[in-house]
């Protein structure tokens, strides 16, 4: 498995496609760094650094998204491209039945391809996170905290385990297609929908289950909005959304961001405006991190029997 490995490892850092992703993905996180920072300084100039500076970094929109935006919606793309021909690719090129033929077993095959992709997206991301905290240190002046500094790595091994979601999801799709353009199209379709189209599809359902006839009746309104969210959450993509968002600002107490407040509960609520500390912010978020990485898991699973149960012939 550790030869496998290795080489789908030196594979992924000499393909021209992984080093153009890369490239794209470091100018355009460079770009919006730079941007929130600029914008921070300018926010924070006069006064005094909040204590979560540091992590605004991640969360302040530049020009149009912020970073923790960006990876969210684009980090699946990164996934599908390392995936989508793990294994039809492999069939094209007549590779397959041949390596096959030698000591080899196959799940040593599936394991070092997913783990090398694993690797390489904990390179990438580990590797992002510091130049965003040296350009941090450049622009905003903010040093980090222990605290900041624990809720970034806890941030790093979520986006992991969400990359490594659509990376094994694109590992499926090359066992089950032949073609390496099928496979390709299915994971963007995919992605596509979960992204994009699953709030307009929660919205119809839930005004389907829990219409809305009046906006002044608070009830109907909440009832409308708990629907919405649980469908939502059927994407890994909402997922990674409220789990994030909850990591990255400790002044967010809950992961939903949609409450009716009355005048006792918002006289409660002003009393505690100090930071959520890490404990406190991983047990709101610790259902959708187990969700995420249960769907990490079963995807993987999914690739691995798929691939040990097909037939392959030599041709």
């Amino acid at each position: 498995m550790w030869t496998i490995f290795r080489k789908e490892l030196a594979d992924h850092f000499s393909s021209s496609r992984f080093l153009i992703m890369l490239c794209l993905i470091a100018m355009v996180t460079l770009i919006i760094t730079y941007m929130a920072g600029i914008n921070l300084r300018e926010e924070l100039s006069g006064g005094s650094k909040p204590g979560s500076a540091f992590l605004m970094l991640f969360t302040t929109s530049g020009r149009f998204f912020s970073l923790s935006q960006f990876i969210t919606f684009f980090g699946p793309l990164l996934g599908i491209i390392m995936g989508f021909d793990a294994i039809n690719g492999e069939r094209s090129k007549g590779t397959l039945p041949k390596l096959l033929s030698q000591p080899i077993y196959r799940d040593a095959i599936i394991n070092g391809k997913f783990l090398a992709g694993v690797a390489v997206i904990a390179i990438l991301f580990t590797s992002l996170i510091l130049l965003i905290a040296g350009l941090g240190l450049l622009t905003v002046g903010a040093i980090p905290g222990i605290n900041e500094v624990a809720r970034l790595i806890i941030y790093l091994l979520v986006s992991i385990a969400y990359v490594a979601f659509w990376l094994g999801l694109s590992i499926v799709f090359s066992i089950l297609f032949r073609s390496v353009a099928t496979s390709a199209l299915a994971g963007v379709a995919l992605w596509i929908f979960l992204a994009f189209f699953t709030g307009f599809c929660s919205s119809l359902i839930a005004d389907a289950v829990a219409p809305v006839d009046n906006q002044k009746n608070t009830q109907q309104v909440i009832a409308n909005r708990e629907v919405k969210h649980k469908i939502s959450l059927i994407s890994p993509v909402n997922l990674y959304t409220d789990a994030t968002s909850t990591l990255l600002n400790p002044y967010r107490k809950t992961s939903k961001s949609f409450a009716l407040l009355g005048p006792m509960e918002r006289i409660s609520m002003n009393r505690f405006q100090n930071p959520l500390p890490l404990g406190q912010s991983l047990l709101v978020v610790v259902p959708y991190l187990t969700t995420l990485l249960s769907l990490t898991v079963i995807c993987f699973g999914a690739a691995y029997i798929c691939f040990l149960r097909q037939e392959i012939r030599s041709t």
